[in-house]
């Protein structure tokens, strides 16, 4: 069965399971004939699963196969160019042929320092026709792109700042301070409360350098700005959600993970596990105030939904409710949802094994992606490149990312170290 049948039959299914849980209320043990269909068909759901990730790993598989990723980005460049904005266009003019090949208009534009703009690189030992600082259209396809090869962009709070200087964030935690009364004429007590600071700094990532033969970059019915936008994004995309979810805060950005603090620990021998009970204690290890905002949920690695899809309630119903996707059923979609939040997979989040904090749980908008300007793009035409029939490109976007949070929005779920 081909990968979209699959996913249509899950789809059927999942509709399915979500209207048979929604007819009995959450405090209300589920009859047991309809518990059962309910086991059937998250079993058929299951095996749907294990399917579509089969063929899910073979695509990944030849995608890893250099041949038939450049061969699939170049299926994918087929965008019309009567449908692109004038800024992308001249984009793509700079990439096929360098500054000489861009339009008068937009050349005019670049000597008089307007958008698009175009930057000399200077180096002592290698020579480039300069960088192209890519318009606001192309910046913002890339950044949905890249949502695809991660998590944290769909659920971080995104900002563009126009320097790159440290970004302070002033903080103070007064739950515990408390009022008094007093007697008349009587002195009140003092009462200093406590400043922090929470630092958002951004480093430069590159997407490394991007080799192309004159052929594929001249022919003119390639759509070369599509072409390299599906590098970048790809790219920058999955060093980026890496570092976002599991950053070193040091040198790299300081990622959801590393910056969440604990909430909930499972007991010795839940090294690969973990039970209702530590869900229950996780969500309330969040104070009511983050959880009753929206954008509330879980965010970890699809092989830790395998392990929650399993776990029911006090009731005898399952706490994972599979979702179906919104182009593929009549009445729109849903997310997955466990215990009624939304789930939302990150395959850079650890897996559980010993002492992993494999769960995350809150205010997931809490974390603060920040990019500074936009995009640069350098097209490198020097010997190196030349030689070999060659132009080089690479691109750069400052960035960083870090929790913003001093109340406790997020925590985790760590597995027992024994």
């Amino acid at each position: 069965m081909k990968l979209q049948q699959l996913r249509e039959l899950r789809n059927s299914k999942a509709r399915e399971a979500n209207e048979l849980n929604n007819k009995y209320p959450a405090d209300q043990r589920m009859p047991a004939a309809e518990a059962e269909r309910m086991d059937a068909i998250l079993a058929e759901i299951e095996a749907i699963d294990g399917d579509i990730a089969r063929e899910n790993r073979r695509a990944q598989l030849a995608s890893e196969d250099p041949a038939v990723q450049a061969a699939a980005l170049l299926n994918a460049a087929t965008r019309d160019p009567a449908q692109q904005g004038d800024e992308a266009k001249a984009l793509r003019a700079f990439l096929a042929g360098g500054v000489a090949n861009m339009a008068d208009g937009d050349r005019a534009r670049m000597l008089a320092r307007q958008t698009p703009d175009i930057r000399n690189a200077m180096s002592t030992t290698t020579t480039t026709e300069g960088g192209f600082t890519v318009a606001t259209e192309y910046q913002r396809s890339l950044e949905i792109a890249m949502k695809a090869y991660g998590g944290m962009r769909a659920v971080a709070h995104a900002i563009r700042t126009a320097t790159g200087a440290a970004m302070n964030f002033p903080t103070t935690d007064p739950t515990a301070e408390v009022g008094e009364i007093v007697g008349q004429n009587a002195a009140v007590t003092g009462l200093d409360t406590t400043f922090g600071n929470i630092v958002l700094n951004v480093f430069k990532y590159s997407s490394k350098k991007i080799a192309l033969p004159f052929e594929l970059v001249q022919d003119s019915f390639i759509d070369i700005e599509a072409y390299i936008q599906g590098l970048l994004a790809m790219r920058l995309g999955r060093i980026q959600n890496t570092h976002f979810t599991t950053g070193n805060g040091t040198t790299q950005p300081n990622g959801l993970i590393t910056a969440a603090s604990t909430g909930r620990t499972g007991a010795t021998g839940q090294t690969l596990t973990v039970v209702y009970d530590d869900l229950v204690e996780l969500e309330h290890s969040v104070d009511p105030a983050y959880r009753s905002q929206p954008g509330v949920g879980y965010m970890m690695h699809d092989s830790s939904v395998k392990v929650i899809r399993k776990i029911k309630d006090s009731q005898g119903r399952p706490i994972f409710v599979p979702g179906y996707e919104a182009d593929a059923m009549v009445n729109g979609g849903a997310p997955d949802r466990l215990m009624g939040r939304p789930i939302y997979i990150n395959q850079d989040m650890p897996v559980m094994a010993a002492n992993a904090e494999s769960i995350a749980f809150g205010q997931l908008s809490k974390y603060v992606i920040r990019d500074v300007m936009d995009l640069t793009i350098f097209r490198m035409t020097d010997s190196a490149f030349t030689l070999n029939g060659q132009i080089g490109f690479v691109g750069f976007l400052r960035t960083g990312g870090n929790l913003i949070d001093v109340g406790g929005a997020v925590k985790t779920y760590a597995n027992s170290a024994t």
